[in-house]
């Protein structure tokens, strides 16, 4: 076994890496960029050097930087993770010209499964089934339209060199060909450099099934069963779990024997994941090899007690597999949510900020035993950057079968707490609750097929939450809400005994004014929709509170950020701000502002000064995560200043340039 390791990635995967190496007392080395400073994996590790600017490229993705910092701090062998340099061959390369250990597969299987083309060709002479296409190096358009033809629509083009989603089109028929691969090309040539595309048969309503193969260099391959990824956003993971649902022994066999027969036609060692797709009757068909350890990896530990990092240091020091293939055993089921800075009802757009408040439920880090795990790179405090990937956390939870698993995900999803940023909590609810996901009816298309339904407004009461909010400003100010003075005092003694208090609220999602009415005359009320009810309440716990409205008791946490109330009930998260009156006297509005719903980089500038636009119009586009986001104009209006450029860095909330509302045109 090694003595020291240096960790070539950052985040949950660094902390994941370096908690097994903790356990086997192996010294880890953390490398960190500007950004990362302050970082819990920097926390985590024994060690940390720095390797360069904020932007991966100018850090994570500098090889000679990271090959360095492993050489000075003595470090004896790398783990990538995954991203960044994990499947580069060139890192790979560079790390073996240095003497030191790659904690992955051979230069030469990282090759071999670089290219989907090259990949495919060497699939189906070692006799794993392939979706019938087109793999060839041959790239005319017109043998490609031809190829098509053949294969049958719908076909699928994909960009040989590429991943992530990017450089893919459904073409439906022979007649959008052309503008599709010219598309598809221009695409895969901008973000892999190389414009090389496949072609195949589109599988309609298909399933993403991955096996989790193990190779060492002493000719030993198992495979640690199987995992679904259907549900998924972007082509990008949403939930996993293990084992697949609904396959009979002999499909799952033939599945995990597929997967050895891949690992082993590359001469494979260390982890690796090779990914089917899978009709709805069950057939099966390679997709592509990933070369590394998987996000999702944590569902096959917590089903077969193994820590794969573990392996994985293991044979990269040279030793043989720790179990055979019949030595292997499954218990139980497991499910992996992806917690992410982002916005589901704004098409998933990434979100930046501080975690002013992170509350999860009682789990244990990185812990393979436990029934529900959290797997994070961040603690509360800690800033979701523009970056790096939006990711907060994984959410892993382990019952004694799915039914099992699925009502310990539900209940613990509704523990989570996040202040600071947007989340996809309730969208992760929504879908683990849901009548497909929860029966195993999964496929790729299950967001897209079910929109309207998980994207519905919340059916959680919003006059409950509110009510929430009014006890967590009452137990806050004491009973004096306006100040200090006893004749602004809520209770205590008064001349006249009863009193009432207008508590004025504005919705933050949806900016929308509100407003409860607290009376005490003899008994609490509260009025809350032009209705008045008898109120009463708890300060249970630090943010814990429990409120009565009639007969009805109300349990939720309340956090405060200044004169925001964040309301957590349900597992439905709600912001409201109170008015404070006497706080905000003074205060005008800021009209004509138009502010960045992200942290990111301005990359174009689409109006000038003086201008006159139309509502809708496109005025600036940003980029954050390796999204672009474009601001329009709300109404007509005539530009004023613009305060940033391109190539700006924007905070999210920033004034961007002012707009001047002016009559539109008459018809």
């Amino acid at each position: 076994m090694f003595n020291k390791i240096l960790i070539a990635n950052r985040g949950e995967i660094a902390c994941r890496v370096a908690a097994t190496a903790k356990r086997l007392n192996v010294a880890s080395v953390a490398v960190y960029s500007d950004a990362d400073a302050e970082a819990k994996h920097v926390d985590v590790c024994d060690e940390a050097v720095h390797v360069g600017g904020s932007v991966a490229a100018e850090s994570y993705l500098r090889i000679e930087r990271i090959v360095d910092a492993a050489k000075r701090t003595g470090a004896q062998a790398v783990h990538p993770g995954y991203g960044f340099l994990s499947e580069n061959e060139a890192f790979a390369n560079a790390c073996e010209q240095a003497g030191i250990a790659f904690i992955g597969p051979s230069v030469e299987a990282i090759r071999a499964m670089g290219s989907k083309a090259a990949a495919k060709a060497l699939m189906q002479s070692a006799s794993v089934p392939l979706v019938p296409g087109y793999h060839g190096d041959y790239q005319d358009a017109s043998l490609l339209q031809r190829e098509a033809d053949r294969i049958g629509y719908p076909v699928l083009f994909k960009a040989s060199a590429g991943g992530g989603g990017k450089g893919m089109r459904v073409v439906d028929k022979s007649e959008d060909f052309a503008a599709a691969l010219a598309s598809c090309k221009r695409e895969a040539a901008s973000s892999f450099g190389n414009d090389r595309v496949l072609i195949e048969k589109y599988l309609l309503h298909p399933r993403h099934v991955e096996v989790q193969v193990f190779a060492d260099r002493h000719g030993h391959a198992v495979y640690l069963f199987d995992r679904d990824c259907s549900v998924q956003r972007r082509h990008q993971k949403v939930l996993e779990e293990a084992l697949a649902p609904g396959l009979d022994d002999a499909t799952r066999c033939a599945m995990g024997e597929a997967a050895v027969a891949a690992a082993r036609a590359v001469n494979y060692v260390g982890a690796g994941t090779v990914e089917f797709i899978m009709t709805q009757d069950g057939q099966f068909y390679f997709m592509e090899m990933n070369t590394r350890l998987q996000v999702e990896h944590p569902v096959t530990e917590m089903v077969t007690g193994l820590d794969l990092v573990e392996w994985q240091l293991r044979v990269a020091a040279g030793e043989p597999l720790p179990l055979s293939q019949d030595q292997l055993k499954v218990h139980g089921h497991a499910i992996e949510a992806r917690i992410y800075a982002e916005n589901p009802s704004r098409g998933f757009l990434p979100s930046t900020g501080t975690l002013k408040h992170w509350r999860s439920p009682h789990a244990v880090e990185f812990d393979i035993a436990g029934d529900v795990r959290v797997d994070s790179g961040v603690r509360q405090g800690d800033a979701i950057t523009p970056f790096y990937d939006p990711m907060i956390a994984k959410l892993i939870v382990h019952g004694r079968d799915r039914a099992d698993a699925l009502a310990r995900m539900a209940h613990a999803l509704a523990k989570c707490e996040i202040v600071g940023l947007h989340t996809n909590i309730e969208f992760l609810q929504r879908i683990v609750r849901s009548e497909p996901f929860s029966t195993g009816e999964l496929d790729t298309e299950l967001i897209e097929r079910h929109h309207d339904a998980l994207f519905a407004p919340s059916t959680v009461s919003r006059k409950k939450a509110l009510a929430l909010a009014c006890a967590a400003l009452l137990t806050r100010e004491g009973g004096e809400v306006h100040g200090h003075s006893p004749w602004d005092a809520l209770s205590h003694w008064r001349m006249a005994g009863g009193y009432s208090q207008d508590l004025n609220w504005r919705a933050v999602d949806g900016d929308q004014a509100l407003k409860a009415v607290f009376t005490k005359n003899g008994n609490k009320q509260l009025q809350l929709d032009g209705e008045s009810v008898r109120f009463d309440w708890l300060h249970t716990g630090e943010t814990a509170f429990t409120a009565q409205l009639d007969d009805a008791l109300i349990k939720g946490h309340v956090f405060t950020d200044g004169d925001v109330f964040h309301v957590f009930l349900e597992g439905a998260a709600f912001a409201f701000e109170w008015q404070n009156l006497m706080a905000h006297a003074g205060d005008t509005e800021h009209e004509g502002r138009l502010t960045a719903p992200m942290s990111g980089k301005v990359i174009a500038v689409l109006v000038e000064a003086g201008a006159t636009v139309e509502k809708g119009a496109p005025l600036m586009v940003m980029e954050a995560m390796k999204m672009e986001h474009t601001i329009v104009a709300p109404t007509v209006g005539k530009i004023g200043e613009i305060l940033f450029g391109v190539g700006d860095q924007v905070a999210d909330g920033a004034q961007l340039l002012m707009l001047e509302a002016v009559a539109a045109a008459s018809a």
